[in-house]
């Protein structure tokens, strides 16, 4: 690498909640406080393997000036849930297998569904 990467590149952060049958209401409990708290788009629920994700998760959606106050958020209430954060810079593999953030434990993601951006 010949410099390094320009955060002004993150068009906005995603976090994927994981959750399983046994956590479901915790992760439906952390959504109401997010939503009521944060402006973030909340999508919808997944109730089995979507994308990369190996397990059911919801995403949120938030930009870059929401970052430090959601994600301080997150690792202080998240209930023994599992929380990928990861930066939105178009170039989707190395922003969900390089650059992300895990709080709790690391699931393994399907690196296969993820476009690899080539180098112009």
């Amino acid at each position: 690498m010949d410099a390094p990467a320009d955060p002004a590149t993150i068009d906005g952060w995603h976090a994927h909640v994981y959750y399983t049958p046994a956590t479901r209401d915790r992760a439906a409990q952390l959504r109401d406080w997010i939503g009521a708290r944060f402006p973030v788009t909340l999508g919808r629920w997944h109730e089995g393997k979507v994308g990369p994700h190996p397990q059911a998760m919801y995403q949120v959606a938030f930009p870059n000036a929401v970052f430090a106050d959601l994600v301080a958020f997150l690792s202080l209430n998240r209930m023994g849930l599992t929380i990928l954060v990861h930066p939105n810079t178009k170039r989707e593999r190395d922003d969900h297998l390089i650059h992300a953030l895990w709080l709790g434990g690391i699931l393994p993601l399907d690196a296969s569904v993820l476009r690899e951006q080539k180098d112009d």
